[in-house]
C-alpha cells in the first residue's frame, strides 16, 4: 500500500477468514484477474519483480497471493494487474509509473468469462502511506495526530469516508465487466500493534501516534467490510488472523516490516518499508485461498 510510500522463516501460518465463502460456492474457476496495490502486489517480496502482467516498477512479486492462489487452483488463465502505488482511479485510467512505465487500467484485465476477481485497495486513496512517513519523528512525542486533527477535523477519518464510495464504484464495475465473476474484496494485514504502542526507536514513532493511526486502520477496514456487504463482493480478512505478527514484532515473527529495508523473510533479505514480507504474502495466500475454497 504507497501512494508515496506505504506503498518464512516464520512458523506455520493461520488461514482464517472474517466473512466465509457460501458453501455452496464454486471451487472450479477458469478465468482468475487480481486488481489491488502494493499489498497485493507483495512489492519486494522476490526480486527481480515480474513483468508477465504488469510493468517492471510496479514491483510486482511472483510470489504475491493472487500468483500463489492462482497456482493452487491451477485456473486456466490467470492475470494479476496489482501494481505499487495503485489507488482506485487506476483502475480505469492508465497509471504512471516511477521509473516511466505505465501500467494499463486494471480494469482492461477483466472479461466477461473472468469468474473470479481478488481486489484490495484503499490504502492509497486514504493517504495512509504518507501519514506514516509523516509520523516518523526523531523523538518519541507524539505530533502528527494533533497535526491531522487539527481544528477537530480528523483528515484520515474524512479520507476514509470519502474513499468508501470510490470502492462501491469500483465493486460495480467489477460486476459489470465480469457479471459472472465470485468477487472477494481483500482488506489489510495487522501492520501496526493492535494495544496502539509503539516500538520507538525500532520503528521511529511515539506511541500517542501509533494508537492515533491503528485507530484509522481499524476503521479503514471496518469500511471494507461494509462496502464489501453492501456491493455484492465477499470481504476476506487477513488482519484478525495475523495479529501478533505487526511490524513491531521480532524479525521472524513480523508479517509487515518496519523503516529499516530488510527482512529476513525474503530470499534477499531485502524488502519495503511497511508493506508485507515473504511471511505476510504466505499468510495472505493461505487466508485468501480458505476463503476461495470455504474452508
Amino acid at each position: 500500500m504507497r501512494r508515496r510510500l506505504f506503498t518464512l522463516l516464520a512458523g506455520p501460518v493461520i488461514a482464517a477468514l472474517a466473512a466465509a465463502a457460501p458453501a455452496s460456492a464454486s471451487t472450479s474457476y477458469h478465468e482468475y484477474v487480481a486488481l489491488g496495490d502494493s499489498w497485493t502486489a507483495d512489492v519486494f517480496v522476490t526480486l527481480p519483480p515480474t513483468t508477465a502482467y504488469t510493468p517492471l516498477d510496479c514491483a510486482q512479486s511472483t510470489s504475491d497471493y493472487p500468483h500463489e492462489v492462482a497456482g493452487a487452483l491451477g485456473v486456466e488463465t490467470f492475470r494479476d494487474a496489482s501494481c505499487g502505488g495503485a489507488a482506485t482511479p487506476d483502475f480505469t485510467q492508465p497509471q504512471k509509473l516511477p521509473l516511466g512505465g505505465t501500467n494499463p487500467p486494471q480494469f482492461d484485465r477483466l472479461t466477461p468469462t473472468t469468474d473470479l476477481v481478488t481486489v484490495g485497495i484503499g490504502g492509497n486513496d486514504i493517504g495512509l502511506a504518507s501519514a506514516v512517513t509523516k509520523c516518523l519523528n526523531v523523538l518519541p512525542v507524539s505530533t502528527c495526530k494533533a497535526k491531522f486533527t487539527a481544528g477537530g477535523v480528523d483528515q484520515l477519518e474524512n479520507a476514509i469516508t470519502a474513499t468508501e464510495p470510490k470502492i462501491a464504484n469500483a465493486l460495480q464495475g467489477i460486476h459489470e465487466r465480469s457479471p459472472q465473476a465470485r468477487v472477494l474484496l481483500v482488506n489489510y494485514l495487522a501492520g501496526l500493534p493492535a494495544s496502539g504502542k509503539g516500538c520507538w526507536p525500532v520503528i521511529p514513532i511515539a506511541d500517542g501516534d501509533v494508537a492515533y493511526l491503528q485507530a484509522k486502520f481499524l476503521h479503514m477496514n471496518a469500511m471494507l467490510a461494509r462496502v464489501a456487504a453492501d456491493n455484492g463482493a465477499e470481504l476476506v480478512d487477513t488482519y484478525t488472523p495475523t495479529l501478533g505478527h505487526d511490524a513491531c514484532q521480532a524479525p521472524t515473527v513480523r508479517y509487515v516490516e518496519g523503516l529499516i529495508p530488510i527482512s529476513v523473510s525474503n530470499p534477499l533479505l531485502l524488502a519495503f518499508p511497511f508493506h508485507p514480507n515473504g511471511a505476510g504474502a504466505a499468510a495472505q495466500s493461505e487466508i485468501v485461498l480458505g476463503a476461495v475454497r470455504g474452508d
